[in-house]
């Protein structure tokens, strides 16, 4: 698996965590950012319009979990996942995937730590996640 390093320090694993005022803080779109590491997980956080890129993590689980906005999880070979604010998905791992965003979505997602988000993909969309300011 490639893995790519988290920009700059962890976070406190103490420090409290308002989703609202994390969102507020960045504007950059297909960007994660760590909320909170557990145990080699992380909860990451990002605002997402219009399609990513196909793509499947060949070990390990991915989950949704839909802030604000609308999410839809197309999956290669089923029906397409619609998700609204509150709603959440666990795409397995091997399932090749491609969330499209609408209506200013934000979306939280929790796997390893050094999973990269364009899983086995690869190419200029790969990107390191960044910590919360």
């Amino acid at each position: 698996m490639t893995e790519l390093p988290t920009d700059g320090p962890p976070r406190d694993p103490a420090s409290k965590v308002n989703l609202r005022d994390a969102f507020a803080s960045f504007d950059e779109l297909w960007q994660p950012h760590a909320a909170a590491d557990v145990d080699g997980y992380q909860l990451k956080i990002a605002k997402v319009d219009g399609e990513f890129v196909w793509h499947a993590h060949e070990d390990a689980d991915e989950l949704f979990l839909v802030h604000a906005g609308h999410l839809t999880l197309r999956l290669r070979d089923s029906d397409p996942i619609e998700l609204d604010p509150g709603e959440l998905f666990v795409v397995p791992r091997g399932v090749e995937h491609q969330p499209v965003g609408r209506d200013g979505c934000e979306i939280v997602m929790f796997e390893r730590a050094e999973v990269v988000n364009t899983g086995t993909a690869g190419g200029d969309r790969t990107v390191a996640v960044k910590p919360l300011d």
